[in-house]
C-alpha cells in the first residue's frame, strides 16, 4: 500500500474581496501557487485545494488550516448540497459552487483523497510556508 502524500494548502486575500494569492507544497517536494486579481480568503483556501489535487497524483492528504474547506469533506457537506440542488442547510445557493463542484468531483473521483486540519498561526513549518507562499502570490499582478 503506498503511504499517502500530504500537501499542505492555504489561501490568502488582501482585503475580503480584494487581490488573492493561493499556495500548495509537498515537504521536500513539489510546490504550487497562484494569483486573483480579484476574490476571497475562501476562495483562495478552496482553489488551493483544489490545485494540490490535481497536481499531486496517488494517494493524498490535503491539510489545511481552514475549517471551510477540512470539514466540507470530513462532515460530507457536500452530499447535502448535491441533494439539494447545490443549496445550503438554510436552502441558499452553496457560495463558491464554481470552485466547489470541480473540487468535489475530483475528489469522487479519485477516491484516495482525504484533509486534515492544522491550526494556522501556530508554528507549523509547512502551514507557515504555504501560508508564505499564498501571501507572496497575492502580491502579483
Amino acid at each position: 500500500m503506498q503511504v499517502p502524500i500530504e500537501a499542505f494548502t492555504d489561501g490568502a486575500c488582501r482585503g475580503n474581496p480584494g487581490p488573492g494569492g493561493w499556495a500548495w507544497a509537498v515537504l521536500d517536494g513539489p510546490r504550487g501557487s497562484g494569483h486573483d486579481p480579484a476574490t476571497t480568503n475562501q476562495r483562495m483556501e478552496v482553489r488551493a485545494a483544489y490545485e494540490a489535487v490535481v497536481a499531486i497524483p496517488g494517494p493524498l492528504v490535503v491539510v489545511s488550516d481552514s475549517t471551510y474547506v477540512v470539514n466540507c469533506f470530513k462532515n460530507f457537506w457536500w452530499t447535502g448540497w448535491r441533494a439539494r440542488g447545490w443549496l445550503n442547510s438554510a436552502k441558499k445557493p452553496v457560495a463558491n459552487r464554481d470552485l466547489w463542484e470541480p473540487l468535489i468531483d475530483l475528489v469522487e473521483a479519485r477516491g484516495d483523497v482525504t484533509f486534515r486540519w492544522v491550526k494556522g498561526h501556530s508554528g507549523h513549518p509547512m502551514n507557515d510556508l504555504v501560508d508564505r507562499l499564498a501571501v507572496d502570490a497575492s502580491h502579483l499582478r
